[in-house]
C-alpha cells in the first residue's frame, strides 16, 4: 500500500454532511456516503470523473439517499456491510472486517466499528481513514444502536493504526464539539491556537476536515477515556475506561 494516497475533495450536502470525493486513477473517483444525488453528480459531471464506486459506511439516511441514483447514473459499483445489507441500498459487494477491496491501483481496507449503528464500518485507503459517524474531529458518534463498549473497543482500534495521516469524517462537527471540549478542559492553554483555527476556517467558508489523528489523541476526549490526567480532570479517577468513555458521551448528549 502507498504511504500517500490521492487528493480527496469534500462535497457538501444537507446542512453538515460531506461526501468525499476521492480520485484513485486518471479519470476515475470513489465517493463515500452520498446522501444526495444532485450536488455528488454535479461535481462529477464537470470535474468529467468516471465514478467507479460507492462506499457506504452505515444505513442511515443521510449518508445513503443518493446511492442507488448515483449507481445507476453512472454504472458505480455500491459497497457496504455485510452485516446491513437488509438495510442498505442494494450492494453489489457486501464486505466484512479485515476484507480488501481494489480501488483501481489502490487498496481499500474495511474494519467494522460497531457503536453508532451495529453495522457501521469504516474505510483505511492508504493514509486517508473515512470514518463515517464513528470518529469525528474532536468528537465520536451517538450510541443509537451499540453500546458504550462497542464504541469504545471501536475508537482504541482506531487510534492504534499506524501510519494515518488524514481523518475524513462524515460531519462538519468541529466548532460543536470543541465548545464540548472547552467545557471538558477550559484550563488546556494548547486550544487556544485550535480554537483560533477553527473559527478562521469558518469565517471563511472552509472545511475544517480532514483532521488528523494526532490531533484527534491530543484533544478528542472519547479517544482519551484510559488517559490518567484526562481521567483525574473530569472526576473519574477509578473507573473503568468505558465507564468513562460512557460518561463524558452522555454529557455530549446534552450538551
Amino acid at each position: 500500500m502507498p504511504a500517500t494516497t490521492p487528493v480527496v475533495y469534500p462535497i457538501p450536502v444537507g446542512a453538515d454532511n460531506y461526501v468525499w470525493l476521492m480520485e484513485t486513477a486518471a479519470g476515475d473517483a470513489v465517493i463515500f456516503d452520498p446522501g444526495d444525488f444532485a450536488p455528488v453528480a454535479d461535481v462529477l459531471q464537470r470535474s468529467r470523473l468516471n465514478l467507479t464506486h460507492i462506499l457506504i459506511t452505515h444505513h442511515h439516511h443521510d449518508h445513503t439517499d443518493g446511492v442507488t441514483a448515483l449507481a445507476r447514473h453512472f454504472g458505480a459499483r455500491v459497497i457496504g456491510h455485510a452485516r446491513d445489507a437488509g438495510r442498505l441500498p442494494p450492494l453489489d459487494l457486501a464486505v466484512g472486517d479485515g476484507d480488501a477491496i481494489p480501488l483501481g491501483p489502490l487498496n481499500c481496507e474495511v474494519m467494522a466499528t460497531p457503536g453508532h449503528t451495529l453495522g457501521h464500518v469504516v474505510y483505511r485507503i492508504g493514509d486517508a481513514l473515512f470514518t463515517g459517524d464513528t470518529l469525528f474531529s474532536l468528537g465520536c458518534g451517538r450510541l443509537f444502536e451499540g453500546t458504550a463498549e462497542m464504541m469504545w473497543d471501536s475508537l482504541r482500534r482506531l487510534r492504534a493504526l499506524s501510519g494515518i495521516g488524514r481523518v475524513f469524517p462524515a460531519h462538519e462537527y468541529t466548532l460543536a464539539n470543541l465548545g464540548f471540549v472547552l467545557k471538558l478542559e477550559p484550563e488546556r492553554e494548547d486550544l487556544a491556537s485550535l480554537k483560533w483555527w477553527v473559527h478562521e476556517q469558518i469565517d471563511q467558508g472552509k472545511p475544517t476536515l480532514p483532521t488528523t489523528m494526532e490531533r484527534e489523541l491530543q484533544f478528542n476526549p472519547f479517544l482519551r477515556a484510559d488517559d490518567p490526567d484526562f481521567v483525574q480532570r473530569i472526576g473519574m479517577t477509578g473507573n473503568t475506561a468505558v465507564a468513562v468513555f460512557a460518561h463524558v458521551r452522555t454529557m455530549r448528549n446534552h450538551h
